[in-house]
């Protein structure tokens, strides 16, 4: 690939992140409004001809690996899984 095409796919990139942030703005906003209405009348579910909006509550259970490492350092070192992975950046 030459830098002139390189140079036009980064520009490229660039402006789709752009648009991307901007999208995720304006779904984050009408989440927040289905919300607020959700919350106005005490509702957990809306209804429509052809969706379903579900907003509750979950509970889940997380290894707390911070107080393990403290409370039990040498069992927490017996299961810890080393991984390594590529980041790509755009500066």
């Amino acid at each position: 690939m030459s830098i002139d095409m390189m140079d036009q796919k980064v520009k490229e990139l660039r402006e789709l992140r752009r648009m991307q942030e901007e999208l995720a703005s304006e779904i984050e906003a009408i989440q927040d409004e289905l919300k607020a209405h959700m919350d106005t009348y005490g509702m957990d579910t809306l209804l429509g001809l052809d969706w379903k909006v579900t907003w509750k509550a979950v509970t889940s259970n997380r290894l707390d690996s911070t107080a393990l490492k403290k409370e039990l350092p040498d069992i927490a070192a017996r299961f810890m899984k080393k991984t390594t992975a590529r980041r790509f950046v755009l500066a």
